[in-house]
């Protein structure tokens, strides 16, 4: 790996830490070319602290130790990524992340559209709410309605209309992620279950 401490008059460059399983930005923090090769050669993420003037690996006193996982230079050579698995709260508030956010996975759209289904499950006298009358009518009327979606995404699978079966497939996905909230649990609840599949 090549890269230009150079440009810095402490040899420095910045490192930005992710976690490789929620692609959640968890810190940033500064190395110098000691402080890298330290990092690869233990695996665990060591910096260089300018406060303290001092190489420092995190998680040497709270034992949050930041596993590394992959580590990758910019097109400049002078930015690093560096992914890991965390063991514990990044932050020495004690947050997940320095920004005081939740290490929790974000699948854009579909996380915005699962906040919006529990919004109206904890709203159930919105009258003009369909999710909400879903929730009202129960685990059964919901469970069906996914049912109905599903044979529909078959009907159209074997047809030749790409925008019907799409449109379906929608549904479809649209009514799991309400059985799901019904169920109590999320779209990170299956993947977990699909990641610990993986051989």
């Amino acid at each position: 790996m090549k890269v230009n401490f150079s440009k810095d008059p402490q040899g420095l460059v910045p490192a930005i830490i992710q976690d490789f399983e929620t692609q959640k930005v968890l810190m940033l923090g500064y190395m110098n070319e000691e402080s890298l090769q330290q990092t690869i050669a233990t695996k665990k993420t060591t910096f260089f602290s300018r406060s303290k003037n001092r190489i420092w690996v995190k998680g040497e006193e709270s034992g949050h130790f930041l596993k590394v996982i992959t580590i990758k230079n910019d097109c400049d050579d002078d930015t690093l990524l560096i992914q890991v698995k965390p063991e514990g709260p990044t932050c020495h508030t004690g947050s997940d992340t320095c920004w005081n956010e939740p290490n929790k996975a974000n699948y854009g759209f579909l996380s915005q559209l699962e906040a919006t289904i529990q919004s109206r499950k904890e709203n159930l006298n919105n009258e003009s709410s369909y999710v909400s009358s879903l929730f009202a009518n129960g685990i059964n009327a919901i469970a069906q309605k996914v049912g109905e979606e599903a044979v529909e995404v078959i009907i159209e699978a074997k047809d030749s209309n790409t925008n019907l079966f799409l449109n379906e497939s929608a549904d479809l996905l649209f009514h799991y992620l309400i059985l799901l909230a019904a169920k109590e649990h999320s779209l990170e609840d299956v993947v977990a279950v699909l990641a610990g599949r993986k051989k």
